[in-house]
């Protein structure tokens, strides 16, 4: 396998823009499926049944930041990389991801009481398996990443995602509540496992380095000490809502938190995949980091800083033709959480590029800090109910993000203002476009228009006069998005003439 650290500026740049748009491919898809699902699953259970697993989900998201031990950002920033530091990897993931699968098991009982909701157990103890099988393929999808191999990543996640799809709603149908969302989740795991583990050419040997793992520690640890205190608090608001306002509550609060902040980092999740090996690549050129900064910050507030102003707008339609009049408690927290939503969109590639800088202390000196300012602000908001919640969240979210933007502008050695600049043309477009559409809405209440034609409508104009704003105020995203196109179309090419798509 390739150390994947070689290559021209205009090498590095295709496989960047190659990266991006099978990821656009994936993500068209993935969102697609997820929304169509969510859908179908919001129609299928009650509010009390999505609560149940979201408790389940707040303790699963674990594997995330265990699956690994953050040993696979190590094995991507490395400039080389042995086939010694590779096995020990790949043993050490899968012997962390076996502890916490029996880990999960050994304590549901006690997280069901903790919940006071028995049911919480079984579904606990299924959903601790994904530990141990993310852990099997989780060194092979780092190296297919290190070597910006994203197609056969991507391939292999469309199918795991289409797979978690069928098994949650044929699970819904059949009338199994919680368990549909728990069935989603092992499938997809599964299935993304196996693929991933078949299509990369590399095998593990049975052998493993103390200091190789040491080595690896050394960047690792500090990004794993962030990655907990992130799951922390991304899972502390669903914790305390859980526990002390109930499932229902928690049932609400989590459709509000999909349909804001998932969808967002779904989108930044791949920036950062892609991003983050061509940084490392690029660890001894800041000014060039800090190019490729801007500009993939610009494209993803194109996207998230419009989409997220539209919805605060439409949300009082969009919910209730969407998902039923019975997620209504939904619609305030969904226009609280826009704006915390648009903020970390914005914070993308940080971690990313203070990574690749091999400034893995500060990155968790920032999380230290993330972290225990999002709690108090929890614990805070706890007592106005889940709306509190959410405000308070937007609150702390002001305050702690622009810290990290300064931060990493600081490791660049260029000013935060940059990113200001760069989204001064797409801010103005998304505001403009936002009264419109708020117009817009007012007058279709006005004349008694149905819901679901309001929503048609409010998104028609949204798009309408959002694109050829952008296109005025931001001209260097066209130039950008005409570079993922013919990327695109050579794929497309290179598929016809009998390039395998795997």
């Amino acid at each position: 396998m390739g150390e994947g650290h070689r290559g021209t500026p205009e090498q590095l740049r295709g496989l960047v823009l190659n990266g991006l748009a099978w990821k656009v491919t994936s993500q068209l898809f993935g969102q697609g499926g997820r929304l169509a699902v969510a859908v179908v699953l919001a129609r299928l259970l009650d509010p009390r049944e999505f609560g149940l697993a979201g408790m389940v989900l707040v303790f699963s998201s674990l594997v995330i930041v265990f699956s690994d031990l953050a040993l696979g950002a190590a094995l991507i920033q490395r400039k080389t990389l042995t086939e010694e530091e590779r096995t020990t990897a790949f043993w050490s993931s899968v012997a962390a991801g076996a502890l916490f699968t029996v880990i999960g098991i050994a304590t549901s009982g006690l997280v069901a009481r903790f919940y006071r909701e028995p049911e919480v157990q079984p579904l606990l103890i299924v959903m601790s398996s994904t530990f141990l099988i993310t852990s099997l393929a989780t060194t092979h999808e780092a190296l297919l990443v290190r070597d910006m191999q994203f197609r056969a990543v991507e391939i292999r996640v469309m199918i795991g995602l289409g797979a978690g799809a069928v098994a949650g709603v044929t699970a819904a149908l059949s009338g199994l509540g919680a368990w549909a969302i728990i069935a989603q989740q092992v499938a997809t795991a599964l299935v993304t496992t196996v693929l991933l583990i078949v299509r990369s050419p590399w095998r593990a040997k049975f052998s493993f380095s103390r200091r190789a793992l040491r080595d690896l520690s050394g960047f690792s640890g500090f990004v794993l000490g962030h990655r907990l205190l992130y799951y922390v608090h991304r899972n502390a608001d669903n914790l305390l809502i859980g526990r002390f306002l109930g499932a229902a509550s928690l049932g609400v609060y989590g459709l509000a938190y999909n349909v804001m902040l998932i969808p967002f980092s779904r989108i930044a999740g791949p920036v950062q995949q892609v991003m983050f090996p061509a940084f490392a690549r690029l660890q001894d050129q800041p000014q060039r980091i800090a190019e490729l900064w801007v500009r993939a910050t610009r494209i993803v507030g194109a996207i998230s800083i419009p989409a997220l102003c539209g919805l605060v707008v439409v949300a009082p339609d969009f919910v209730p033709v969407v998902f039923g009049q019975k997620w209504d408690a939904a619609v305030p927290i969904i226009q609280v959480l826009a704006w915390v939503g648009l903020l970390q969109s914005l914070q993308t590639l940080n971690t990313e590029i203070l990574q690749a800088l091999d400034r893995t202390s500060t990155i968790f000196r920032f999380s230290v800090g993330f972290f225990s300012a999002h709690l108090l602000a929890f614990i805070i908001g706890l007592q106005w109910g889940v709306l509190g919640v959410a405000v308070a969240y937007a609150v702390s979210t002001t305050l702690v993000e622009p810290i990290f933007t300064w931060m990493t502008a600081r490791a660049l050695r260029v000013s935060p203002f940059i990113l200001v600049r760069a989204l001064t043309g797409v801010v103005g477009a998304s505001l403009v476009m936002a009264a419109v559409v708020f117009e817009v809405r007012e007058l279709l209440v006005a004349a008694g228009t149905p819901p679901l034609l309001r929503v048609v409508i409010e998104v028609a104009a949204g798009i309408a006069t959002y694109l050829p704003l952008c296109a005025w105020r931001q001209p260097e995203l066209r130039e950008e998005i005409w570079s993922l196109v013919r990327i695109a179309r050579g794929r497309r090419v290179a598929l016809r003439a009998g390039d395998s798509p795997a």
